[in-house]
């Protein structure tokens, strides 16, 4: 079978529509983090009637997917073994993350930090600008606003 025009038709209308419907499960708060970066991952749990919100911290070694499918996969280190956890980030049961610390790295995904251990595993830290997040300027002191006062 030829391949002609007939056989792409649609495909963009159904992208779009599929991009519609997912817009409205899109979590809008998370924040911007990066591969490397140590983060807090608090998670509801629901045992018997109540909820409760746990927190995960770890190391961020892998992102993946796009859209609502989107996760990604944090690692710690408990009581020696390492404890990996892939969450979704616009899922409902995520209920913040938080970035503690950026990590420098040049990788994509940091499965190597599986065979290190100890010190080994420590990432360069790296300076991030804070974008929204940043603290507002401080208004500038009286007299110093560029006017210049007449007559002193």
């Amino acid at each position: 079978m030829a391949v002609g025009g007939d056989f792409w038709k649609g495909l963009t209308m159904k992208r779009a529509a599929l991009a519609y419907v997912e817009a409205g499960y899109l979590v809008k708060d998370r924040p911007d983090f990066h591969i490397g970066d140590t983060v807090d991952v608090g998670v509801r749990i629901m045992e018997g009637d109540k909820e409760r919100i746990q927190v995960f911290t770890g190391l961020v070694i892998g992102r993946r997917g796009g859209g609502v499918s989107e996760t990604f996969t944090v690692r710690r280190i408990v009581a020696g073994e390492g404890v990996e956890r892939t969450f979704p980030l616009h899922a409902p049961s995520v209920s913040f993350i938080r970035v503690t610390r950026s990590g420098k790295v040049r990788r994509a995904k940091l499965t190597f930090l599986r065979k290190r251990v100890g010190k080994a595993t420590r990432l360069a830290e790296l300076r991030r600008e804070l974008g929204d997040q940043a603290l507002p300027e401080t208004p500038p002191a009286a007299g110093t606003d560029g006017t210049a006062e007449a007559g002193a």
